[in-house]
């Protein structure tokens, strides 16, 4: 899955276009809601991650169930959140790595962690 594929999809199914706040190459995906992150797409140089050769990569930030990142990041293409909180966030490489299924299983699941709270009647 690359940078523009999972564009694509969050716009179908959540209606989301990318938000660029640093005008740059790196993009945000919110809720329209609430405005709240669920996703962060960066290009991060390739040392920073641990990985051999020059130049960035691509990964996505999404937020993740405390007790899979774990065993996620022993697993090639995932790694600690770059710049986020590493104990809710995981980053995915977009290098088909990872598969397009698991990817977009991920998106969802960080865009329900993050949705706008369900407000109870008093």
């Amino acid at each position: 899955m690359d940078r523009q594929t999972v564009f694509r999809y969050v716009k179908r199914q959540y209606g989301t276009e990318p938000d660029y706040p640093w005008e740059d190459d790196n993009a945000v995906l919110r809720h329209k809601g609430n405005k709240k992150w669920y996703a962060a797409l960066l290009k991060v140089d390739r040392k920073k991650l641990g990985l051999g050769g020059v130049g960035t990569v691509d990964v996505i930030n999404v937020k993740c169930e405390p007790m899979l990142i774990g065993s996620l990041r022993t697993q090639p293409g995932f790694f600690p959140a770059y710049h986020m909180n590493k104990d809710k966030w995981i980053s995915i490489l977009l290098d088909d790595t990872v598969s397009a299924e698991e990817t977009r299983n991920l998106i969802d699941m960080s865009y329900e962690l993050t949705k706008p709270k369900e407000r109870r009647p008093r």
